[in-house]
């Protein structure tokens, strides 16, 4: 049996497409079984509630062979750090108490870092409180995902250029939410691993924001431009589309960390990119995304 948290997200939805037509068992938590296809509400067995919950897990991880974790955001946790730990918790006990064998969780590149960095230090500290179970864990790492950029949809369209705090000539390394899935659908079907370690998921070529700027023009075949702006500009923005003061902090941190080289001393040892480039994404993704 195999379980899949957050099936209607990102990650997750792309991860059950991939392993719907599996031989394999497949059960699923939702809080909104209405928001899973009617193909995949046919297939899958649906555990609804919060995966927070320690009755939805324990019920959910019952003869569960292997679990994708994930921890949806929250950007109205006023300490995040408690807030990744808290929601994990329930899964830690059901892991214990049910026999889990695998679990796949969804965390960064960059845990030898030492500093602190925002959200990606409190996925560190969810992965370190997932292997305390003693399962066997593959931490899935990855950097910026390409898919952040899709929350500036709108401004691209209007003004031609996209904001990000981090900075503008540096390398930023990248990866497409359907290669991490793919990943993890193939962690999830092979049961022959096990221990624990971490998983690289980085795509193919690092572009600073200037040199993404670029990649966008070409593809959109129209001028588009980057604009960094400061740490303090950043939470401001955060803060008016409601986030409370941690998690915007928690955003700001993040992108300091990122323009100090989190990612980097991984980025160098990789051995195997993840097939999506930047450009291809542009292509597949976020121009149908503007021209929709």
């Amino acid at each position: 049996m195999i379980v899949i948290t957050a099936p209607t997200g990102q990650i997750g939805h792309q991860t059950l497409a991939r392993l719907v037509d599996s031989d394999q068992p497949i059960r699923v938590i939702a809080r909104d079984p209405a928001r899973l296809s009617p193909q995949i509400r046919q297939r899958v067995e649906i555990v609804q509630g919060s995966h927070g919950h320690s009755d939805v897990v324990a019920e959910a991880f019952a003869g569960a062979d292997s679990v994708l974790w994930l921890v949806p955001p929250n950007p109205q946790a006023d300490n995040v750090e408690d807030y990744y730990l808290d929601f994990t918790r329930p899964a830690y006990d059901a892991i214990t108490s049910q026999g889990v064998e695998r679990v796949i969780g969804v965390s960064s590149l960059g845990r030898a870092y030492g500093k602190p960095a925002g959200l990606l230090s409190h996925a560190f500290a969810m992965d370190e409180l997932l292997e305390n179970t003693g399962v066997n864990y593959r931490s899935l790492a990855m950097p910026f995902f390409m898919e952040n950029l899709l929350g500036q949809v709108e401004v691209i369209k209007s003004q031609g250029m996209f904001f990000l705090a981090n900075s503008a000539d540096r390398p930023l390394a990248t990866v497409a939410t359907r290669d991490i899935a793919a990943v993890a659908a193939d962690l999830l079907l092979d049961g022959s691993w096990s221990g624990q370690g971490s998983v690289p998921v980085v795509g193919p070529d690092v572009l600073s924001p200037n040199g993404m700027a670029e990649v966008l023009s070409e593809v959109l075949e129209r001028p588009v431009r980057f604009q960094q702006v400061s740490g303090e500009a950043h939470m401001a923005t955060m803060l008016q589309y409601g986030m409370t003061d941690g998690y915007a902090q928690g955003l700001v941190d993040m992108a300091a960390a990122q323009n100090a080289g989190i990612y980097d001393a991984e980025q160098r040892t990789l051995q195997t990119a993840g097939p999506t480039s930047f450009r291809q994404w542009c292509q597949d993704v976020l121009k149908p995304a503007l021209t929709a």
